[in-house]
């Protein structure tokens, strides 16, 4: 499938807690870094994500906000 996307953070499934309906999906990027994403519990089994798996964190956003 093709995205028009173009923020993709690649890196390993390092924690899946399912809860309900929804799921929390952290990936640890190459440098380290985390991302956590709350996604639908039926998504992780349809993607066949559980902690090891490589994954891409897509991120398209239409505002991003700043605070100091």
């Amino acid at each position: 499938m093709t995205l028009s996307a173009r923020n993709r953070l690649t890196g390993t499934v390092t924690n899946v807690e399912t809860s309900g309906l929804t799921a929390e999906v952290t990936i640890e990027l190459d440098d380290g870094q985390e991302v956590t994403s709350v996604i639908t519990a039926n998504s992780v089994e349809r993607l066949g994500i559980e902690e090891g798996s490589e994954a891409t964190a897509v991120v398209k956003a239409t505002e991003v906000m700043v605070d100091a």
